[in-house]
């Protein structure tokens, strides 16, 4: 089958973006990595799983004679956005990156600014005793050896690694409100925030919590993508897919 637009990605900018596609007709089919048990589906065609790094992603865009391909992945996923690059270069296929803008402090805000896990682990003994955990399921192993701090440890699905020895695990998924999230950080008496820079509103909340609560928050700055044409609004993104989709026979 012809999918003339690829979308990578689950996140809210993704499955705007493929509604708008699907209601001008457009076959657009999103494909999600499969890390999340009950996942938001988006309109239109759905695939689970990875492509087999670039060379089987190159190859199914050509076999499904993809026409234009936007990567709207988490701003965390890295991998697949390398994979993206190489794979349309080789497919010679139009690529955009659809990003939301990361977050900024606020006047007031304690925020403490991390390159990675690893070093959001190191830093958290000399900020507090209770912490926070909203960094998602990926990478809590970076966690598991802090045995002087105590973890409320958010996610959407059980991890399956590691954990700190002293934790209780809540699985939730947003969006969240401030009222909420200063609700729980009274109620567990939490010190420190952990989580990383994912941008939008859905969990920004927890930041304005923080903040209102006068507790640091340790953030993990994004890492480095691959250079693409990036655009942060959907409107903007669903105006080149359009472009894209209308150019070719």
């Amino acid at each position: 089958m012809r999918y003339p637009v690829l979308i990578l990605g689950g996140t809210s900018e993704a499955r705007a973006l493929a509604a708008a596609l699907h209601s001008r007709g457009v076959a657009v089919v999103s494909s999600l990595a499969g890390r999340v048990e009950r996942p938001r589906l988006p309109e239109g065609e759905v695939r689970l799983g990875g492509f087999g790094g670039p060379d089987g992603l190159a190859a199914w865009l050509t076999e499904h004679d993809v026409r234009a391909v936007v990567d709207a992945t988490h701003p965390f996923a890295a991998r697949i956005s390398d994979s993206a690059v190489a794979a349309t270069a080789r497919a010679g296929v139009p690529l955009l990156r659809l990003e939301r803008p990361g977050w900024t402090r606020p006047d007031g805000a304690d925020w403490r600014w991390v390159d990675d896990l690893d070093e959001a682990a190191a830093l958290l003994p000399s900020l507090g005793t209770r912490a926070f955990l909203t960094s998602g399921r990926q990478g809590l192993a970076a966690f598991a050896d802090v045995d002087t701090v105590w973890f409320l440890i958010r996610c959407v699905d059980p991890p399956e690694t590691r954990l700190p020895r002293h934790h209780e695990l809540l699985l939730d998924r947003g969006p969240y409100t401030v009222d909420r999230e200063l609700n729980l950080l009274r109620t567990h008496r939490i010190d420190v925030l952990v989580t990383k820079d994912s941008g939008g509103s859905m969990t920004a909340a927890k930041l304005d919590a923080a903040t209102r609560h006068g507790i640091p928050s340790v953030i993990v700055r994004r890492p480095p993508r691959p250079d693409a044409l990036t655009v942060s609004d959907v409107d903007d993104a669903l105006h080149w897919a359009l472009e894209r989709y209308e150019s070719r026979p």
